[in-house]
């Protein structure tokens, strides 16, 4: 078993950076993300692993040293939150074209604009449907919990070299900012020069006499060649939606009436269902762990026996548009959201259940 801590999410996100044998790490303050780079400073990495931590002088800065630091085979990774992220956006879209792996992390705070520094899951469009520009995707790990900021970091590192893609861990102020119980993993050894060289052999490490040229971009100039590259894209992105869909099923088996929801949401939502199965309503509740890629088909597998379905999101409504187009119309799909950095309640949440899904 691993060592067990308790600490911040945000925290934990640092310690599994170490742990998960990452190269670098570029970022800039902002709340309610700063602890990240914060216990990095405070850990010197550099003495445990040699794993550099470095504060740019922006977020467009330390995404473009991801981009180069990544294009070496490296592990590399940043955060950030909402405004922070749209700055980076860009960037990403030249990691995504490019084909290299990385991690992002977004501890999303209230918007649009400055907004406020309260918890909020709006940038669930952002982090999905693109961001930048172009028919490109990052694969999105949503924790509900310290130990999951934990364990998603070694997830994603390891689904971002899979597929030669960025991948980003879509957290909140709510699981940022709280403190929990954690079991640690054990730490990964850097990879060595030799390692990279033999695991990802698209790398600039140096062109040794027996290859061609390692080129690292997203320009392509004659549309033919740019339109294989985007069917390249596209038939990747194809394979990660069949194979790396993620989801937690909650007493779904007989359940009459579905919550969906992800991230901090999905834990309110599970004590909904706890009051709900208490008073007799069959209730269950699909968590989302990948938002994209999104769980379609574990959706509508429950459509055999599911009357409504509630989403609950921490915005003004956006994942339940996935939540619709899985459904197709054949049961009625409805939603409930705070925003501006408010939570709600569960008793909040069984209430508007009730009233929009069940009609009592």
């Amino acid at each position: 078993m691993g060592e067990l801590r308790l600490m911040k999410g945000n925290e934990a996100i640092g310690e599994a950076a170490i742990r998960a044998g990452v190269d670098a790490y570029f970022g800039y303050p902002i709340t309610p993300q700063s602890e990240v780079i914060e216990y990095l400073m405070a850990e010197k990495p550099h003495e445990r692993t040699g794993m550099v931590v470095l504060q740019a002088e922006s977020e467009v800065a330390s995404i473009n040293m991801v981009y180069g630091a990544a294009a070496t085979g490296k592990k590399v990774m940043t955060s950030s939150s909402s405004p922070g992220v749209s700055l980076m956006m860009e960037g990403v879209s030249y990691i995504a074209g490019a084909e290299l792996p990385c991690v992002l992390v977004n501890v999303v705070r209230g918007g649009p604009g400055l907004g406020t520094i309260q918890p909020s899951q709006a940038d669930y469009f952002q982090a999905t449907k693109g961001g930048g520009h172009g028919d490109y995707r990052m694969i999105v790990l949503a924790p509900a919990s310290v130990q999951e900021m934990s364990d998603f970091i070694k997830l994603a590192f390891e689904l971002a070299f899979r597929y030669r893609n960025p991948a980003m861990i879509l957290s909140d102020g709510v699981i940022g900012q709280m403190m929990e119980k954690v079991v640690l993993f054990d730490p990964i050894p850097r990879w060595t020069e030799e390692e990279i060289i033999k695991m990802s052999p698209w790398a600039t490490t140096g062109k040794p006499l027996n290859r061609e040229r390692n080129i690292i971009t997203s320009l392509d100039l004659q549309p033919h060649v740019q339109e294989q590259r985007n069917i390249r894209l596209q038939n990747k992105y194809a394979t990660i939606q069949e194979k790396e869909v993620r989801c937690e099923k909650i007493a779904c088996d007989d359940a009459e009436y579905l919550i969906v929801a992800y991230g901090s949401s999905a834990r309110i939502a599970q004590k909904a269902l706890d009051i709900a199965r208490a008073q007799g309503i069959r209730l269950g509740l699909l968590r989302a762990i990948t938002l994209w890629p999104f769980p379609t088909k574990q959706i509508r597998e429950l459509l055999g026996h599911v009357k409504g379905i509630l989403t609950v999101e921490l915005s003004s409504g956006q994942m339940v548009e996935d939540v619709r187009l899985a459904v197709e119309g054949r049961v009625n799909v409805e939603f409930y959201g705070r925003m501006g950095g408010m939570i709600y309640t569960p008793e909040e949440i069984l209430g508007v259940l009730k009233a929009k899904i069940i009609g009592e």
